[in-house]
């Protein structure tokens, strides 16, 4: 194992991998209480059942892609980054996808299935390092600061601390209403850790909320800590009945398609390489089996879509581990045995509301909007779609609106300035595709 992993070259052992494993579970935990309260529209009030998956089987689907993607990942990609169901995408395909296009969600873990069918084809065949360098850095960065804000709107909105207002369309909510006030407290409490530099503080937030919840009788105590685990049969598969429907084949969900692929290309080559940049993996300033780690990210993508859940991407959260000593695959290893582990504990984890996930919500879209500040937003032409790209996204509540805005005006306003030179052809094609993606959104 010493060998495999080569803990004498890269100066570790079996006590720094796993110190740096856990760590990056501890940090990235909240997504097995997050994702299944995202996918399952549990702070959307009277929808028909039919819009809402399972909680048990998306939880049970979140903890299986995490520990799957982390362990392909430690194994083949030898790299200490663990994988999940990634914020942002989870977001898009619930609220966007399901909530807003009104499609089923067998339809929305389809277009999970294909987009990663694509990208590992895309993978294989060396065209997805080409197609991202084809698209301008400054919206790949304007992506990325949308769907921080995105992310952080949703939070607020669960919190209560955003509602609805009729003359405003939002409006401050009552900061005094019980649940309000858990979220404001835990909030400052994950703040105060984050700020301190304490490793999985959006978790320990968490653990502290639910307690403090019980206390103040906000939050039902769970009947027992350990319990069997729930049924993956809700889900798993599910989206095979998708493409037996004819509804499933429109413009729309080809839109949506592109969305997962696209958001997925730039978050897992930022994590990459932000994570194996602070462990020392870089070398020449290149990713070394860059290959292997995208394979086993698109492949934990279409496994997950089978077991139901949406897009598994690599975690920023890492970095977590690797600064707590983690440097080969075997710390990923140490993470998805944790996610494993996890599944037993569905009874205390299945207790935790939409406010008490707020801040960690909140937390990750500050963590993303940093972005912001390597945009040139001193060139017109390069602000003018890196803006709408940003704003689009929490407006519209969508992603790929955002995306689509940008997409289009970047070609228009480049040209218009006379830098047609440096407009790559891929974005004239994208250009194309998002025009008719608007076209015909409401098929």
């Amino acid at each position: 194992m010493k060998k495999y992993f080569q803990f004498e070259e890269l100066g570790t052992n079996y006590r720094r991998e796993f110190m740096g494993g856990l760590t990056t579970f501890l940090a990235m935990a909240y997504i097995l209480v997050v994702n299944p309260l995202t996918l399952t529209l549990a702070d959307v009030p009277d929808l028909p059942d039919t819009m809402r998956m399972d909680y048990g089987a998306v939880f049970v689907a979140t903890a299986l892609a995490a520990a799957v993607g982390s362990i392909i990942m430690g194994l083949i990609g030898k790299f200490p980054i663990a994988l999940a169901p990634g914020m942002g995408l989870n977001a898009f395909f619930a609220y966007s996808v399901v909530l807003t296009h009104g499609a089923p969600w067998q339809h929305a873990l389809a277009a999970v299935f294909i987009s990663s069918v694509f990208f590992l084809l895309l993978t294989i065949s060396g065209l997805r390092e080409k197609i991202i360098n084809a698209i301008p850095v400054e919206l790949k960065h304007a992506v990325g600061a949308g769907i921080g804000l995105f992310i952080t709107f949703i939070g607020l909105k669960n919190a209560g601390i955003i509602v609805n207002n009729e003359a405003t369309l939002v409006g401050l909510g009552d900061l005094t209403a019980g649940n309000t006030l858990l979220a404001i407290f835990g909030l400052l409490i994950t703040v105060i850790m984050m700020t301190r530099g304490i490793n999985g503080a959006v978790f320990f937030g968490m653990i502290i909320m639910v307690i403090v919840g019980m206390i103040f009788n906000l939050i039902d105590a769970p009947e027992t800590v350990v319990g069997p685990v729930p049924s993956l049969e809700p889900t798993f598969g599910s989206l095979f009945s998708a493409f037996g429907d004819p509804s499933f084949y429109t413009a729309t969900m080809l839109g949506i398609v592109l969305t997962f692929l696209f958001v997925d290309f730039f978050d897992n080559a930022g994590t990459l390489v932000a994570v194996a940049n602070q462990a020392g993996l870089m070398k020449e300033d290149k990713l070394p089996n860059a290959g292997r780690a995208l394979f086993a990210d698109s492949i934990a993508s279409l496994v997950g879509s089978i077991f139901g859940t949406s897009t598994t991407t690599s975690y920023i959260e890492s970095s977590a581990g690797v600064a707590s000593g983690a440097r080969t695959g075997f710390a990923a290893l140490v993470t998805a045995g944790f996610f494993l582990l996890s599944l037993f504990f569905f009874p205390v984890l299945s207790v935790v509301t939409s406010p008490v996930t707020a801040p960690a919500l909140i937390i990750v879209g500050v963590l993303m909007v940093s972005s912001l500040g390597k945009i040139e937003w001193n060139r017109f032409e390069i602000a003018v779609p890196s803006f709408l790209t940003i704003i689009a996204m929490p407006l519209t509540y969508s992603i790929a609106t955002g995306i689509a805005a940008g997409f289009i005006f970047y070609p228009i306003t480049m040209m218009v300035k006379g830098r047609t030179k440096e407009i790559h052809p891929v974005m004239y094609v994208f250009f194309v595709i998002f025009v008719l993606y608007f076209m015909f959104l409401t098929e």
